[in-house]
């Protein structure tokens, strides 16, 4: 910190969203679109659920960049101001996660969540679930949009805010009042950020499967937005330094992100042997259906999941080498993307097939068919049209994250903590 005089900033310029990137983006999200739309057609009781399950890690890499930005505002960070302006361009996606996921309960809710089904709650009705009924101060149509409406204005207000602020640090003329109103928005947004996703991570995904629950849900589907989010903004920075953007980007700044991938694998796999270790041990038959489901069905993808996002970073990012190459950490984190992709499917799709093969049901053997006419349960798959819809999903994210770094300078002007940044070696 003795170096006195103005500070150095070479990244002066915006990302130059070029017409090929624009057109790579849009042909991925239609073929998203087609994706989809050939799933309407054929396998529709997936549809609804792999739109979840995508959309979700949608939500999460932006949701978790926000937070991740909150995080080096509030701690006084000084080593990544370089990497802010990717940090933000991820989290401007938000709204349009939100809208998506309104869409796909509104529509598809009842395909998904076994609790939305009629008369659940009814003593009077012949689908009356005791259980269910139970949660029903907490699970019912009115009280849950509420909430969902909530979390996407709260989040989608701060990544705005952060943004706008941010901004007004290119400008210079008021840029430390700029940084300590970030500071003081990052410190309400990580006490919301608490509350929010933990219960976000109980609507949208445990209360798939209503009559299990885990204490450890929040904290686990935590771990997975979060290293996820790290692995992407890892690839998006060594993107940025191999096409010559983010001069002031470092070995010493990757080897930073690249300790909080491996740190938050190691994490995520702590929380995912505590949650299975503990209810394989009670073996209380409540807790055990969610496991003897993914075992007897989906073992094949849950161990992947688990393998992959352990193994893998615990053997290629331990070293100090190994976090300082870009194109080591894009590998990796295409491989932490891709286990976490199907964790978030072990997570999302088993329960909500068992709550499509109770839809068939209800209808009737007559007006059901083939497997469903015998009530057999309905098991998820992974094809060309899941690969399809996470295609489209990763071009519209690359769209939105591209749009904005396009829109500022790639690296804050006058902002408080830059020379640190600048300086920054470990």
């Amino acid at each position: 910190m003795g170096h006195h005089g103005p500070i150095e900033v070479t990244t002066t310029q915006p990302y130059d969203f070029t017409s090929k990137n624009k057109m790579y983006a849009i042909v991925m999200i239609a073929i998203g679109i087609v994706s989809i739309a050939a799933q309407f057609m054929t396998h529709h009781e997936q549809t609804w659920a792999n739109l979840l399950w995508n959309n979700f890690i949608f939500m999460a890499l932006a949701l978790g960049a926000t937070f991740f930005l909150a995080l080096q505002y509030v701690a006084e960070v000084g080593w990544s101001a370089v990497i802010y302006r990717p940090l933000e361009a991820m989290g401007q996606s938000l709204p349009i996660a939100g809208i998506i996921m309104i869409i796909i309960i509104a529509l598809g809710g009842q395909q998904i969540y076994h609790w939305m089904g009629d008369g659940l709650t009814d003593p009077n009705s012949a689908n009356y679930d005791k259980i269910i009924a139970g949660k029903s101060a907490f699970l019912n149509p009115g009280f849950f949009w509420v909430r969902v409406i909530l979390y996407f204005v709260i989040w989608s207000l701060f990544a705005r805010l952060f943004r706008s602020n941010s901004l007004k640090m290119d400008e210079g003329s008021d840029s430390v009042g700029a940084y300590l109103r970030n500071r003081r928005s990052g410190a309400a947004f990580l006490v919301l950020f608490a509350v929010t996703e933990s219960l976000m991570s109980w609507d949208f995904i445990m209360s798939i499967e209503s009559h299990w629950y885990s204490t450890l849900f929040g904290w686990y589907t935590f771990a997975g937005l979060f290293v996820t989010t790290l692995a992407v903004l890892a690839f998006i920075v060594a993107y940025l330094k191999h096409r010559g953007y983010l001069e002031e980007v470092t070995e010493h700044h990757l080897h930073d992100i690249g300790k909080f991938m491996f740190a938050f694998s190691i994490f995520w796999t702590y929380l995912w042997f505590s949650q299975f270790m503990l209810i394989w041990y009670s073996n209380i038959g409540e807790e055990v259906t969610y496991f003897m489901l993914r075992q007897d069905h989906y073992r094949g993808i849950w161990l992947a999941a688990f393998f992959i996002n352990f193994i893998a970073p615990f053997l290629i990012l331990m070293t100090r080498d190994a976090k300082r190459k870009k194109f080591l950490l894009m590998f990796m984190s295409i491989v932490i993307f891709v286990g976490h992709w199907l964790d978030f499917y072990i997570m999302v799709i088993p329960g909500s097939m068992v709550t499509a093969t109770h839809a068939l049901a209800a209808h009737g053997a007559e007006a059901a068919h083939g497997a469903a006419a015998h009530h057999e349960l309905l098991i998820g798959s992974i094809g060309w049209m899941e690969v399809g819809t996470t295609i489209g999903f990763i071009g519209l994210f690359a769209y939105i994250t591209q749009h904005y770094m396009s829109k500022a300078p790639l690296v804050v002007k006058n902002h408080p903590m830059m020379e640190e940044s600048l300086h920054h070696a470990i």
